[in-house]
């Protein structure tokens, strides 16, 4: 309750702050509580605001906690040791050998020279590792990232000529690893799972889709197609420029034949020497690296006479790549390109959280540890913050070289340094090697490393039959991506998901429940029927009582019986959540139902037909009101709440207005609300607001009979057997009952847990309308409905008006 302060300023405001507390019975409580001589009495404590600001006040060791969570490594890195080291060196060494052809084809990719690719892988591992909660995931250049980035550099260019196309990259880089390092820092990396999955696959199928295609001409040296075009553009273009294909699709289909030759025979060994399986991978890894320095020894013999011109080669290769680091320095933004990269950063955001966090988690779970999204939002954040100062461009997580490092058996993130040492040897050592490097050749192997982001169609199929309305979504962000360009596609993808996510919580279903009764058997007591035996012996099998619905639409057998618990007791199951968005859809099913299913407890109410209410007009002229309905009365309504956490001001007025609407329609008679398995503090402070969890004042004349019924536990932890002992007031006398026993005496519920131990209520006492579980709010519904029943002269003399 508000304290003196608290109070004086409501006063002033005009705010009766004691309101809720005068309607609440509490002497009625308090003394069918009192009642329960033998256990120990509870009395639940709201939870207050003051209370939730101290639980998340800041704290030294929440500081602390907070700083060593920004440098994980401090956790493995001083057990590090011989072991570790080498794994890390053979998955490092194998990374960096991939990933020097793959960097250099998807610089070419963004609109960028090949070194900028190298630049940005070097960053990469080098930065990662400090931040890393994930020890498979490798950062650097990605084709769908460069991919983007090279459209966002053409389209910038077209509008803003006097920026080079580094500079606009780089700035992308810095702003959306401001953002993402932001995000990290204050711990919002949950905003990551609004991303589903299928936006993610349907994004990832799309964009390698136009990323193959793109690459196409340069594979077979196609001229006068527009790569910038929609892909069925594209497509179409490279139908009519077949022709001309040239010498450069010798060496690009061969490539491309190769790399796939090379996996195929690979994995085929592999099955058949088991034994051999981690030379075979290894291997197969290599094989990019291996394709290139093929086709880069068969371009030299071809074109050592060009003098290191690459104008004069008989086909495209990929010309001087400068040694070392010649583009570093401070990145160059003013506010003119930030306001053209602006349109872009939202997407470019996503797709660097989508890529980098899907692969960690996923491959978190393969090798069993868990990501922290926020840190490696962090981790992302940082390196593409600070990579541009070394040339780099913006950079996420790649799937194929995560898989690579993962199945050469690294051990921890350190294993980044040593590709990063790799890469420094090739910008320094290997770049008069690059220069014969063929084009088509980086074009097949970027179309061979795109191929394996397509998803499968067994895949998809998984996802049919999962949740066939989001395999429309998949389909439908696969095509816009075809027909326009990635950014649409995934935005489509994401809003869909997100439209598909809300309509099922505004249109969430709830069922009501009845009551079956349920046998458990086993070989042994399941024979001819239950409860029989295999020999039709008839035996006592243990047996419960459970809830299913109604309209039995869940998959449980049509053929059960299941039974209305009460005559004029409704029990109703939210599916999902009971918020704002589905309060409405909830109540109008509530009130739709209860009102066909239960008569009004006056049927004749209205002396004249100008009495009624327009909603609600009665027979048609000259017929009569049916006065035998047989339908029963309203008594009770118990809210299963199982499916629901947290409670807003909306669905509490829902409810506030229901309770009034079946109230009015069950008068004079008062409708009971009972809540079972309501899991959250603050929801059940919300609902006492609202005056449910007690008896209403209006039901005053009714508290004599009323008969609570509390469950209660034994004290001692402990036991290792905790029943569900249902206590309730008898009815002849102020002493103890437990249900189901037969007159087991007051002294027995001390006993009926342990022999030592005492029983408690398990849930405040002060609140009897929420209960533990459905049978028991069930079980307090239909005993009070009982005792009204029993405190009523006749039915036609309670429910019946003369006309």
């Amino acid at each position: 309750m508000p304290n003196n302060v608290g109070r004086t300023l409501a006063k002033g405001l005009g705010i009766d702050v004691d309101a809720r507390y005068r309607n609440e019975p509490t002497e009625a409580v308090q003394s069918a509580a009192a009642s329960f001589r033998s256990v120990e009495q509870y009395e639940e404590e709201e939870p207050t605001v003051a209370e939730f600001l101290y639980a998340h006040r800041p704290t030294v060791h929440g500081a602390v906690a907070y700083i060593k969570s920004l440098f994980p490594f401090w956790s493995w890195i001083f057990h590090y040791n011989a072991t570790w080291l080498l794994g890390d060196i053979i998955a490092g060494v194998t990374v960096g050998f991939v990933v020097i052809p793959q960097g250099m084809a998807y610089a070419i990719l963004a609109q960028l020279t090949p070194e900028y690719g190298l630049y940005t892988s070097f960053v990469g591992f080098l930065l990662y590792w400090a931040f890393a909660t994930s020890k498979d995931i490798t950062i650097g250049t990605v084709a769908v990232m460069s991919q983007l980035v090279g459209n966002i550099v053409l389209r910038v260019r077209d509008t803003h000529p006097q920026y080079e196309g580094p500079q606009i990259a780089q700035a992308l880089a810095v702003i959306a690893g401001s953002v993402l390092l932001f995000i990290g820092l204050v711990r919002l990396g949950w905003i990551v799972e609004f991303i589903p999955l299928v936006a993610i696959t349907s994004f990832m199928t799309g964009a390698a889709i136009s990323i193959a295609a793109g690459q196409i001409p340069a594979l077979l040296g196609l001229q006068g197609v527009n790569t910038r075009n929609p892909t069925y553009e594209v497509i179409i273009d490279l139908l009519k420029a077949l022709p001309t294909a040239r010498l450069d699709a010798a060496m690009g289909l061969t490539a491309l034949f190769l790399l796939y030759a090379i996996r195929t025979f690979c994995n085929i060994m592999s099955n058949r020497q088991p034994q051999r399986k981690k030379f075979w991978f290894f291997m197969s890894t290599l094989r990019m690296a291996f394709v290139i320095l093929l086709y880069v020894l068969i371009s030299w013999l071809v074109n050592r006479h060009v003098n290191w011109d690459a104008k004069k080669a008989k086909f495209k290769i990929l010309g001087k790549v400068p040694s070392g680091f010649q583009h570093t320095g401070a990145p160059k933004i003013d506010t003119e390109l930030l306001s053209a990269i602006a349109p872009d950063l939202p997407v470019t955001i996503i797709v660097l959280i989508i890529e980098h966090i899907a692969i960690s988690k996923s491959f978190g779970r393969v090798n069993n540890y868990v990501i922290n999204p926020s840190q490696e939002l962090v981790a992302v954040g940082f390196t593409n913050l600070f990579g541009p100062f070394l040339g780099a461009y913006p950079a996420t997580g790649s799937f194929s070289r995560t898989a690579i490092k993962s199945k050469a058996g690294v051990r921890t993130p350190l294993a980044g340094i040593f590709t990063a040492v790799i890469v420094l040897l090739a910008l320094y050592a290997l770049t008069s090697v690059f220069f014969y490097i063929p084009m088509s050749t980086l074009a097949g192997l970027i179309i061979h490393a795109v191929g394996d982001l397509i998803t499968p169609p067994k895949v998809v199929y998984q996802f049919w039959e999962v949740s066939p309305l989001e395999v429309f979504i998949f389909f439908a962000g696969v095509l816009l991506t075809i027909f326009t360009n990635i950014e649409n596609g995934i935005y489509l993808t994401m809003c869909a998901s997100a439209a598909l996510l809300l309509v099922r919580l505004a249109k969430a279903k709830g069922h009501f429940l009845g009551r079956v009764k349920v046998y458990r058997a086993t070989k042994d007591t399941a024979g001819k029927g239950v409860p029989f035996n295999e020999k039709g012996e008839s035996i006592e099998i243990p047996s419960r009582e459970a809830y299913i619905p109604l309209s039995k639409d869940d998959g449980s057998n049509p053929n059960i019986d299941v039974q209305t618990p009460y005559p004029g007791v409704f029990v109703y199951r939210f599916g999902e959540g009971f918020n704002y968005t589905n309060q409405a859809h909830y109540m109008d099913r509530l009130v739709e139902y209860v009102q066909k299913h239960a008569r009004r407890t006056i049927l004749d109410r209205y002396e004249k037909l100008g009495d009624r209410p327009w909603n609600d007009p009665g027979p048609r002229r000259g017929a009569k009101i049916d006065m035998d309905d047989n339908r029963p009365i309203v008594r009770a309504v118990i809210l299963d709440c199982s499916a629901v956490n947290n409670i807003d001001v909306t669905s509490i007025q829902g409810l506030i207005d229901v309770r009034n609407q079946l109230d009015h329609y069950a008068e004079p008679e008062v409708v009971e609300w009972h809540f079972a398995n309501v899991n959250n503090r603050w929801t059940r402070r919300a609902l006492a607001a609202a005056g449910f969890g007690f008896p209403s004042v209006k039901d005053e004349s009714n508290f004599g009979r009323w008969k609570p019924i509390y469950s209660f536990a034994p004290v001692d932890s402990g036991s290792n057997h905790t029943p569900h002992i249902v206590a309730q007031r008898s009815r002849d006398e102020e002493e103890d009952v437990i249900s189901p026993g037969k007159g087991i005496n007051d002294g027995a519920a001390q006993v009926a847990g342990r022999g030592d131990g005492k029983l408690a209520a398990v849930q405040g006492m002060n609140r009897p309308f929420f209960h533990i579980d459905v049978a028991a709010a069930v079980e307090s519904a239909i005993l009070n409905a009982e005792s009204k029943n029993e405190g009523q002269a006749s039915p036609a003399n309670s429910v019946l008006k003369s006309a």
